[in-house]
């Protein structure tokens, strides 16, 4: 990133992985089910973001308009208009607030953030989109997760 953000990414990764053992250390205590579920679907976020952020320092991205940051499904407050913003690549997305449930998160590969590049820049030039492909090879489910983290 740029020069006076030089550590950024080290310190986002750092705390990513402080996170990371707290919630660990909470999944292993008495919890309910709901609770169970949330910090599950939490550390599961997590550790994509922690798999993302490795990716992002070993790039040595320099900048915000870099393919590697761009790429990544991202959330920005506009303060003008009040709203949370979800961007990727040239998609911007308001994004929905609808509350999912504590409902388990998929684990993301780099083919689910593919997917989702995809769909997002579909939706966001006002189409739709249709993955395709052998059954049970996770369409439903990559399209799902995308929805709960865009909140529609």
């Amino acid at each position: 990133m740029a020069e006076e953000n030089a550590d950024s990414l080290d310190d986002w990764f750092k705390q990513n992985i402080v996170q990371l053992n707290q919630l660990t250390e909470i999944v292993r205590g008495d919890l309910g089910d709901i609770e169970r579920r949330t910090i599950e679907a939490l550390i599961t976020a997590d550790v994509h973001n922690r798999d993302t952020l490795e990716t992002l320092k070993s790039y040595e991205i320099e900048s915000v308009n870099d393919f590697m940051w761009v790429q990544v499904l991202r959330y920005y407050w506009d303060e003008d208009s009040d709203v949370c913003l979800v961007k990727q690549i040239n998609a911007t997305l308001d994004y929905g607030y609808e509350f999912m449930g504590a409902a388990s998160r998929l684990v993301i590969t780099p083919l689910t953030d593919r997917c989702w590049i995809t769909i997002t820049n579909a939706l966001h030039i006002k189409l739709g989109a249709n993955p395709a492909g052998p059954a049970g090879t996770g369409k439903t489910e990559s399209t799902k997760d995308l929805a709960k983290g865009v909140g529609i």
